[in-house]
């Protein structure tokens, strides 16, 4: 442990331990912050005390345990936050219609899902990518189409470690398949062929 002497200024501390908590996005251990701050546990809780005095009418505020400290937003504006947080999720039925077909029908391709759905969902696709529900990798069975599959951030909020894992996955995986195998012209011409535009989704560059 350094000297007294090589301990910085109050001020300093407090804006070091505010920075440390801010990088750490998450909890620390006042053990753990005391020796990013280089000083003695129990001269933390004065740095502390002045950090959540600044805090005082602004949007971050500090949760202090008896052994664990973290910065969280403060109660007079978290009201305001998970309102435009739960706006900002909303993805509607067709979102979520998209997200049934590519959980249980597998990894597929725009003009496949157009075709289940039968409406163009290009501003369906992006803003599920933009919302990190799905991702997107490149068609190895054609370069000019890409795959749109689950993102592991939707499996795990969906609480499944695989789709096979989905509620009732036995019974609507087949089904799913019978129904695009009914619609499949017979011809058996790709997915692509759609009977329905929704005026709001007429991008193809997705």
């Amino acid at each position: 442990m350094p000297s007294e002497s090589s301990t910085p200024p109050a001020r300093d501390l407090v804006a070091q331990a505010e920075a440390f908590l801010f990088v750490e996005g998450g909890t620390l251990s006042l053990k753990a912050l005391a020796a990013k701050l280089r000083i003695e546990t129990i001269a933390l809780g004065g740095v502390l005390d002045e950090l959540a005095t600044r805090f005082n009418g602004r949007g971050l505020t500090l949760i202090r345990t008896e052994t664990e400290v973290s910065l969280a937003v403060a109660p007079m504006v978290s009201g305001v936050i998970e309102a435009a947080y739960a706006q900002d999720k909303e993805i509607g039925d067709a979102g979520l219609e998209v997200l049934a077909i590519i959980l249980y029908c597998g990894a597929s391709t725009k003009s496949r899902i157009d075709y289940i759905r039968g409406v163009n969902t290009g501003s369906t696709i992006r803003t599920l990518l933009s919302r990190g529900l799905i991702e997107r990798a490149g068609n190895p069975a054609d370069s000019r189409e890409y795959l749109y599959r689950p993102s592991t951030e939707l499996l795990a909020h969906l609480g499944v470690a695989r789709v096979e894992d989905l509620p009732n996955y036995g019974t609507i995986y087949p089904a799913l398949l019978a129904f695009e195998a009914q619609k499949q012209p017979l011809d058996g011409s790709n997915h692509g062929a759609t009977t329905t535009t929704d005026t709001t989704n007429t991008d193809h560059s997705a």
